[in-house]
Order: structure tokens, then C-alpha cells, then sequence
């Protein structure tokens, strides 16, 4: 099997977890996840097995779109519901006021990692010395929100969608908005609705895995390994430069649809997928293609 399974990751289970139970069900060695989901949170976690793994630094990279609750007034030491609270205020702030907070962050800031993460300073993981009691100074990332949709506000709770780039905590983003507020705030509840191309409609309970497994018909359910790059463009070669291509050789194609400096999915003169390749000039003024990275 060579894919990605798209898991609907329950509340209760780390990431980790989720690997080592497919492993035991799939009698599979080479399986990984494409991006952490904290043991809370629930959704969809696409899971890479045999020689999809190659692909997975390419998924980690894409944006995600998760819905969230937030609750305002209430603050904990980890930035949602499993923590400890730390403070609690009173939340005097009218609809429009949490609108325009939340609106505020989207676009490009500097968020500061949560002590409570795997993020390492100095070799060590923060949730590690988080747990000993140790805060540390956190360097501040670039990310960026793309959108934020306010389904619903009551009191102090507060629901919304919001899209965003890799490496965004959206416990965080709760927490920056109230302080932005002046009243605290932190993330009740999360729920990734998309990475990437993968969704909550093609997502499967790991029941659902284990009942298709059992009955030898999990293979349909499993996104071939050239859907993940689905928006590139394809070049198909000939029996020679398939074998040519194979043993490291690059290829001069045809320049009149394919410009340089562009990724391609690449496949044999048997139609199947064999890696990514990525298309330069030489210097004879040559359209070239060379391997990026090999799927077969």
C-alpha cells in the first residue's frame, strides 16, 4: 500500500498515537503523520504510508483550516482547556468588539510559541520544561491568517472558523485575542476541518480503517501519492527517457509548453507516477528536466 489515508483524528489520541495504531492494523512499517494535532483536538490528520512518506515535508508545508471555540475570561497556563486556569476577569466586551479583535490578527503577525509545545529552544522541547516549571524567552514566528469567520457569539464563548498557514497555534491566537480585549481568553474546543487538499468529507474514523482493512478493501479508500500534487503540471517520457531519467539523467524536453523553474509530475512511458521534477535552462538555451524527488 502507497498513499495517504485521510484520518478523522479523535480527541484523546496524540498524532504519535494515531501512527502506532495504523501501524498495528496495516502490518506496516513506514508510516507517518503531516502535521501535529494536540491529544484534544480532533480531525483530519492525513496519514502517509509506503512511499507516500517521501511526500511528507510537502504536506507539512500546506495551510489549514480549523473551527474553534473560545472562551473569554478565563485564562490557562496552556492556552486551552487542559490546563490550569491562571486568571480569571470579567468579560465586558460588546459582539463587535470580539469581531474586530479577531479581525485584527488576520494577515501576517508574529505569534510567540506557547510554552506547552514541541517547539525546542536550546535542544529541549518546551512542553518539557514547561512541565518542570521552567518558562524560557520564546522567539517570535511570522505566520499568517488568511480568513476568520464568526459563526457564533454568546456571553463569553465564542466560535469561528479560521484559515491559516503551517505552524499557526490557534490556542495562541485565542489567548492573543484576549489580551487584545483585555480580559484573557483561552481554546475550549478545535476541530481541523482541511490540510491542505484533504477535508473532513473524504476523513475516516480509525473504525472505519480497521472494518475496511479487515475486509481487504481499505486499497479504495487510499489517495494515490500524485493526487497530493494535484495543481501540477504533468510531463509523460518516452521508454528511453523513463529509463534514462531513472538512473539520474536529465532530460532536455520540449520548451514549447513547459517553461523552466516549474515543478512537474513525472511519469513513465507506463503511465505510472514516478517522482517530481523541476525544469531549468542550460546553458544552450535547453529546457531541462531534473529529478526532484522519486516516488517509484
Amino acid at each position: 500500500m502507497n498513499g495517504v489515508i485521510n484520518v478523522l483524528k479523535p480527541s484523546g489520541m496524540t498524532s504519535f498515537d494515531v501512527v502506532g495504531y495504523l501501524r498495528s492494523v496495516l502490518k506496516i512499517k513506514k508510516i507517518g503523520h503531516t502535521g501535529t494535532l494536540d491529544p484534544a483536538a480532533v480531525g483530519v490528520l492525513p496519514i502517509c504510508i509506503g512511499k507516500a512518506t517521501k511526500a511528507i515535508e510537502y504536506l507539512i508545508d500546506k495551510n489549514k483550516v480549523y473551527r474553534t471555540e473560545m472562551i473569554l475570561g478565563v485564562s490557562t497556563d496552556t492556552q486551552d482547556a487542559t490546563g490550569n486556569v491562571i486568571k480569571r476577569s470579567v468579560v465586558n466586551v460588546s459582539c463587535e468588539d470580539i469581531e474586530k479583535a479577531l479581525e485584527s490578527f488576520i494577515g501576517k503577525y508574529d505569534q510567540i510559541p506557547p510554552m506547552y509545545s514541541a517547539v525546542k529552544v536550546n535542544g529541549k522541547k518546551l512542553y518539557q520544561l514547561a512541565r518542570k516549571g521552567i518558562s524560557v524567552e520564546r522567539q517570535s514566528r511570522q505566520v499568517e491568517v488568511f480568513f476568520i469567520d464568526v459563526l457564533h457569539i454568546k456571553g463569553n464563548t465564542v466560535i469561528f472558523d479560521v484559515g491559516c498557514s503551517k505552524g499557526t497555534y490557534i490556542r495562541t491566537l485565542c489567548s492573543d485575542v484576549g489580551d487584545i480585549l483585555g480580559c484573557g481568553g483561552h481554546m475550549s474546543f478545535l476541530l481541523r476541518k482541511e490540510s491542505g487538499v484533504f477535508g473532513l468529507d473524504t476523513a475516516l474514523t480509525l473504525e472505519e480503517i480497521d472494518m475496511l482493512a479487515s475486509k481487504g478493501c481499505l486499497h479504495e479508500k487510499i489517495i494515490p501519492i500524485e493526487e497530493l500534487f494535484k495543481d501540477y503540471n504533468k510531463i509523460t517520457l518516452n521508454k528511453l527517457d523513463t529509463k534514462r531519467f531513472m538512473n539520474g539523467v536529465k532530460i532536455v524536453i520540449d520548451s514549447k509548453y513547459i517553461g523552466i523553474c516549474q515543478s512537474l509530475k513525472v511519469y513513465g512511458d507506463d503511465g505510472a507516477f514516478i517522482a517530481l521534477g523541476e525544469t531549468y535552462e542550460n546553458k544552450d538555451n535547453d529546457v531541462v528536466l531534473k529529478l526532484k524527488k522519486f516516488f517509484s
